[in-house]
């Protein structure tokens, strides 16, 4: 079914305070909320309870086992997280998912918006379904993905997850907003009280850069503890760089960690370092450090510079050097402060709440309708993360 025989979303959708009927699409690789590592998975399902709480009706079509306060639709029979990216799954994640919109359109509960999360299938279908989407930019750009977008931009919305992602997009593409990922702050227990340690966590890849942790620990005399998963295809990377300095005491290696050991680790941590070397988009981990009143030490790449404000939750620093360098200022720092300076930008309500206003925007917009004075959509962006 074609973008051009839509079926026009209820005009009361566009006010403000009447409840929207929002389907929020998953990827299919992992449960939402992810049982250890997901970013994107533990994203949706902060997103979709935040939504929930704000009086809409969500249904999250995601992987088996997910939960939710959201209505919960199992896609595929089975997860995938050991084959993520095949095509596949994606595909047929993403086509069963159109059926059910298709479906709910038929029988009479069609919904106003569809967020999506999922990758880069459902943009480029977007337009064989009649709800308009709102997809979210979960990665950078680099020539393949530019044209890839360029190509597809006319059938959905985008939205940015910082303004440096913002910046380095094509034009084509129609955004509704920048508007960063949420943190239910008040599950992250919070401490003023720190270890001598350091901590990473992320994916062993070399842009992320546990292998320079390791170096700014030995630079600072610190300990240093390395957290998360060995992908398909960094298994040489974490041989070669990480492994021959695991030892246990000055270099620790946890794994993937979740739940509780996660949340003390990174309350109990002296400073969170982040030293990448590529265009991060976001960096939950940034965020959740802040939330535990960890301050965060960072190289200025990609959004580091957006999230951390040198001097009040951390530190940006040029090189290895200058970090290890920054450890020892950590205690100018206010835990108290790293954590309110999370609450008031990346709480759950208030990307919830951007959310919202970007798709009432969308579903105002598809209307034509005279409820959305002033300029065109992609003239009055949501704003929820300051550059």
């Amino acid at each position: 079914m074609l973008r051009d025989a839509f079926t026009v979303p209820s005009e009361t959708s566009v006010h403000e305070g009447v409840p929207l009927r929002i389907a929020l699409l998953a990827p299919p690789w992992i449960p939402v909320p992810p049982p250890a590592y997901g970013g994107i998975e533990s994203v949706v399902a902060r997103l979709a309870d935040g939504l929930v709480a704000r009086g809409h009706d969500v249904t999250l079509f995601a992987a088996p086992g997910s939960r939710s306060s959201a209505q919960v639709v199992p896609v595929l029979e089975a997860c995938h997280p050991d084959e993520i990216q095949r095509a596949i799954h994606e595909a047929d994640h993403v086509a069963r998912c159109f059926e059910a919109l298709e479906r709910a359109e038929r029988f009479g509960g069609p919904f106003d918006v569809l967020h999506d999360h999922s990758g880069f299938t459902a943009f480029a279908m977007a337009d064989r379904v009649t709800v308009p989407m709102l997809h979210t930019l979960h990665g950078p750009f680099d020539e393949e993905t530019s044209a890839f977008y360029r190509r597809h931009a006319a059938k959905a919305w985008v939205s940015a997850l910082s303004a440096v992602q913002r910046a380095s997009a094509p034009p084509e593409l129609r955004f509704a907003g920048v508007i960063p990922n949420p943190l239910d702050v008040d599950e992250w227990p919070f401490s003023a009280e720190k270890d001598d340690y350091l901590l990473w966590v992320g994916r062993m890849s070399p842009c992320k850069g546990p292998h320079r942790a390791i170096d700014v620990a030995r630079r600072a005399g610190r300990r240093l503890i390395l957290g998360g998963p060995v992908q398909p295809g960094q298994e040489a990377f974490f041989a070669e760089e990480i492994e021959p300095h695991v030892d246990g005491d000055a270099v620790r290696y946890v794994d993937e960690v979740g739940g509780r050991e996660k949340h003390e680790l990174f309350a109990q941590a002296a400073a969170f370092v982040m030293p990448i070397r590529w265009p991060e988009p976001f960096g939950m981990v940034m965020i959740e450090a802040m939330a535990a009143g960890t301050p965060v030490i960072a190289f200025p790449e990609g959004a580091a510079g957006e999230v951390v404000v040198d001097g009040e939750n951390g530190f940006l620093v040029a090189d290895e050097a200058e970090m290890a360098r920054a450890v020892d200022r950590v205690g100018e720092l206010d835990p108290a402060r790293c954590r309110s300076s999370v609450a008031e930008r990346y709480d759950v309500d208030v990307v919830a709440a951007a959310y919202e206003a970007a798709y009432r925007r969308i579903v105002a917009d598809r209307l034509g309708s005279a409820e959305a004075p002033g300029a065109p959509l992609e003239r009055r962006e949501v704003t929820s993360h300051p550059a």
